[in-house]
């Protein structure tokens, strides 16, 4: 992968993983917030949206690792290389997902294995 690709991923994911930041904050600031609310049908949709919302930045913070785990291989080398079987993966792919570490096929086998075992 050339030079320009590389860095263009490297933009790409640290903006993507600074935006994430800037929510898990902001999602930490308004939840700190000490809210009085009385009314106990008030309450529970509070505790709903805040539970909601809690679920949405533990799926980003596991993004973000995986997006530091991505400028890793760019810095190492080994960014859009499928950790199965040692092919180059396809740009097509990398620009759809660029913290992916299989190839089409590879990733494609292991979804099958997944639905034939339940796993």
């Amino acid at each position: 992968m050339i030079a320009e690709e590389l860095e263009f991923f490297r933009k790409q994911l640290l903006t993507t993983r600074d935006e994430m930041l800037l929510e898990v904050n902001k999602t930490l600031n308004e939840m700190t917030e000490t809210s009085n609310v009385p009314d106990p049908n008030d309450r529970a949709t509070l505790e709903s949206g805040r539970s909601f919302e809690l679920r949405i930045r533990d799926r980003e913070q596991k993004l973000v690792k995986k997006i530091d785990e991505a400028i890793s291989r760019i810095d190492d080398g080994t960014f859009g290389i499928c950790e199965a079987c040692g092919e180059e993966i396809g740009m097509k792919r990398l620009e759809a997902r660029p913290v992916t570490t299989l190839c089409i096929n590879c990733k494609t086998s292991q979804e099958t294995i997944e639905k034939a075992t339940g796993h």
